[in-house]
């Protein structure tokens, strides 16, 4: 474990994934092939304020959806992989076309497959629920689960 305080000092930009990070993974499919998510109010409070300021804020999901995409764009989120199947690939594009170092970056997954890019990262984090190997691959564990704060707290 790290000092976190430290750490968000020099932090440039942070990506999130979002079905059990900024939800508690649960989705309801509906018949137009759209799902349903309940998302934490405080998170996209802090996403938006960390935009305000200054930090870059990106989203890389397997997820899809106009429902989820709709919420990213109220938040103002404009860096924003979906049906994302090769989220390393994603994340470089994204440090390139940002010139950010990824030592300054911070990651929040929550299952394996995202910890390639949590490796890839010099803060990786998680939320308190997230998968043993995520949890292990963290420099810093949120003591709130997916979807109830765990966002807020990486980004204050």
């Amino acid at each position: 474990m790290g000092n976190f305080k430290e750490d968000i000092v020099k932090t440039e930009a942070f990506i999130f994934d979002v079905d059990g990070v900024m939800t508690d993974g649960g989705i309801m499919p509906l018949v137009d092939g759209d799902f349903i998510r309940k998302y934490y109010a405080k998170d996209g409070y802090a996403i938006a304020y960390a935009l305000r300021m200054g930090y870059k804020v990106c989203i890389i999901t397997g997820g899809r959806g106009a429902t989820l995409d709709h919420r990213l764009k109220m938040l103002g989120i404009t860096d924003v992989y979906l049906d994302c199947m090769d989220k390393i690939s994603a994340m470089q594009d994204f440090f390139a076309r940002h010139g950010l170092d990824p030592a300054n970056v911070i990651y929040m997954g929550d299952d394996i497959p995202d910890l390639e890019c949590m490796k890839a990262v010099g803060i990786p984090v998680c939320p308190s629920d997230a998968a043993s190997e995520v949890i292990e691959a963290s420099r810093y564990v949120s003591e709130f689960a997916g979807g109830t704060a765990a966002c807020a707290t990486s980004s204050n």
